[in-house]
């Protein structure tokens, strides 16, 4: 299988340089997978499981949270909000933010924003979670 350049860099600092035989993420719209020789391409992230497949044939899971993925020139470009290799994810801690969050949910008296932003948490979540579960 062909192989194409990724960058995997978030505010923390870079995740991945190298070469990739397959990418695929959520974005905002759905599932995408990257292969060699993709067409130029701009999309915002959603809230998923990443997974790459590198020239060796192995295949990495992260948790991929918000941001944006680029591809342009044949070169990739995954620009994420948050980023966690499944092997980094401490599953006991995702395991209680859920539990935190579903407690908060629970709550009569949130406003909406506050409903939200504990919707959010739990999503998260149990993101982090189910991608530390299938390392």
């Amino acid at each position: 299988m062909r192989s194409f350049p990724l960058q995997i860099v978030t505010a923390d600092g870079l995740h991945f340089d190298g070469e990739a035989e397959k990418l695929l993420v959520r974005t905002i719209t759905g599932d995408v997978c990257i292969l060699a020789k993709h067409c130029d391409y701009v999309t915002a992230l959603g809230m998923g499981e990443a997974q790459l497949t590198t020239t060796d044939g192995q295949t990495r899971r992260a948790a991929c949270i918000g941001g944006m993925l680029a591809v342009n020139n044949g070169r990739v470009r995954l620009l994420p909000t948050t980023f966690e290799w499944a092997d980094q994810i401490d599953q006991e801690r995702a395991e209680r933010a859920a539990e935190r969050a579903r407690e908060r949910i629970a709550q009569d008296r949130l406003s909406k924003q506050e409903l939200e932003l504990a919707q959010a948490h739990l999503k998260r979540a149990l993101v982090r979670s189910s991608v530390a579960k299938r390392k």
